[in-house]
C-alpha cells in the first residue's frame, strides 16, 4: 500500500465521520472538515485534477467560517436543534450565475492546466462551492446540491481510479438523501 492509498483511506474515515456529525448539525463536523480537505486536496493533487484540489483547500477555509456561523444559530435556537434558514431567491439567482460564469471559468483554466477531464471537474467543482457556502448557512436546499455534486465527484473519482475516494462520495450521496429528511423532519427555522 502506497502513501496515496493510505492518505485516501484517511480521507475515507474523517469523511464517513464528516457527513454523519453534518447530517446530525454537530460543530465537530467542520474540524473534521478540516482534515478531511487536507487529505482530499493531496490525493486530488496527485491526480491532477485541480477543481477537487482547489475545492478541499476551500473545504478547509470554509470550515472555519462554517464553525463561526453554526455556533452562531446554535445559540439562537439552542445547542442540540437543527437550525434552518430561509433560502433567499437573490440568494439563489446569484448561486445560479455564479455556477454558470464559474463553471465555464474553471472549464477554460483547468484545461489550460492539462485537466484530462476539465468539464467533469470544473461543474462539480462550481457546484460543491455553492453547496458548501449553502451549508455554512443551513439552507436545507444544500442537500440537493450535494446530491448532484457529489455524483460528479464520484464520476471523476472512477475516472482517475480513485476507488477509495469513490467510494466516500457515494456515501456523501446517501448521506445527502438522508441529510435532506433528517434536517426537514428534526429542523427549526432561525
Amino acid at each position: 500500500m502506497d502513501i496515496i492509498q493510505i492518505i485516501e483511506i484517511f480521507a475515507f474515515v474523517t469523511g464517513i465521520a464528516y457527513i454523519v456529525l453534518e447530517i446530525l448539525q454537530k460543530n465537530a463536523m467542520w474540524v473534521l472538515g478540516i482534515l478531511t480537505g487536507a487529505a482530499c486536496a493531496y490525493s486530488f493533487a496527485v491526480q491532477r485534477s485541480w477543481g477537487m484540489m482547489g475545492l478541499n483547500l476551500y473545504y478547509i477555509v470554509i470550515s472555519v467560517i462554517g464553525l463561526i456561523q453554526w455556533r452562531k444559530d446554535g445559540a439562537a435556537v439552542g445547542e442540540d436543534a437543527i437550525h434552518l434558514r430561509a433560502l433567499p431567491k437573490k440568494t439563489a439567482v446569484w448561486s445560479a450565475v455564479g455556477f454558470v460564469f464559474g463553471s465555464l471559468a474553471l472549464m477554460w483554466l483547468f484545461r489550460a492546466l492539462g485537466d484530462g477531464v476539465s468539464e467533469l471537474d470544473a461543474t462539480a467543482t462550481a457546484l460543491s462551492v455553492i453547496a458548501t457556502w449553502w451549508l455554512t448557512r443551513s439552507y436545507i436546499q444544500q442537500w440537493m446540491l450535494w446530491v448532484v455534486a457529489n455524483t460528479l465527484t464520484t464520476a471523476l473519482c472512477l475516472v482517475n481510479g480513485q476507488y477509495w475516494m469513490a467510494v466516500l462520495y457515494l456515501a456523501y450521496i446517501a448521506s445527502a438523501v438522508y441529510g435532506y429528511y433528517h434536517w426537514k423532519k428534526k429542523g427549526v427555522e432561525i
